[in-house]
């Protein structure tokens, strides 16, 4: 029997691409009305809705790159990062699929392409990432986890940065958003550079958590978990 938490995650990240990418989608066959800010924020306030809907049966993770940081933070099973990764990638297949049926004449499905060099993608994608998986790491520890703040704080982030960064970048944050469209339109050759990105980032910001908390922070948690493993 599959796991309720697979499940979870399968249709939260579905929703996150089919509103995320089909408010871009939608934005430009209709002339702009959606606008760059009503895209930002349709990110944000996705991932907002989920982490409330499903938070409490998967944690909500909705994105490769966060499974791979709560793993690196030992917060996470290794036995379940696979699944999880593979529950994420067929929910945003299945959204774009069904974007391309809506919208077939469609180019690009919302696929994350740099609008300057890959190294300027590539760098801001890794900071980007480093943001929001610093800002999940600290919000998703102590009594913090149970209350409103927590999905708040990271849909704000995902939406803040789609604003600032989106235009250059596409402001992804997530190989499962990034790889979906480019899947259905054919256009993976930047595929990875933006996958190593979101994985560098996630891992960067362990170390940034570990740093700014003395209780519940990832390097003693990582230590910790190293020594009940040996």
């Amino acid at each position: 029997m599959i796991s309720k938490s697979y499940i979870a995650e399968f249709l939260g990240t579905f929703a996150l691409v089919f509103a995320g990418t089909g408010a871009i989608v939608i934005n430009d066959v209709s002339g702009g009305t959606v606008t760059h800010v009503g895209v930002a924020l349709t990110f944000g306030l996705v991932v907002l809705s989920v982490i409330y809907a499903v938070g409490d049966t998967s944690g909500a993770h909705l994105n490769p790159a966060v499974t791979f940081g709560f793993w690196a933070a030992r917060r996470f099973p290794g036995a379940k990062v696979m699944p999880y990764v593979i529950s994420q990638c067929a929910g945003a297949v299945l959204a774009s699929a069904i974007l391309k049926l809506l919208f077939a004449g469609h180019p690009t499905l919302g696929a994350t392409l740099p609008a300057g060099s890959i190294l300027q993608s590539f760098v801001l994608e890794v900071i980007l990432t480093w943001f929001l998986m610093f800002v999940i790491l600290n919000v998703s520890v102590g009594a913090k986890e149970k209350g409103l703040m927590a999905g708040i704080a990271i849909g704000s982030a995902v939406g803040l940065e789609a604003l600032f960064a989106g235009p250059i970048s596409g402001a992804s944050m997530n190989p499962a958003r990034t790889f979906a469209p480019a899947l259905l339109t054919w256009r993976l050759g930047t595929v990875w550079p933006y996958v190593i990105a979101h994985l560098t980032g996630a891992y960067l910001a362990v170390f940034g958590c570990a740093f700014v908390r003395e209780k519940d922070c990832c390097g003693r948690a990582m230590a910790k978990r190293g020594a009940l493993e040996k």
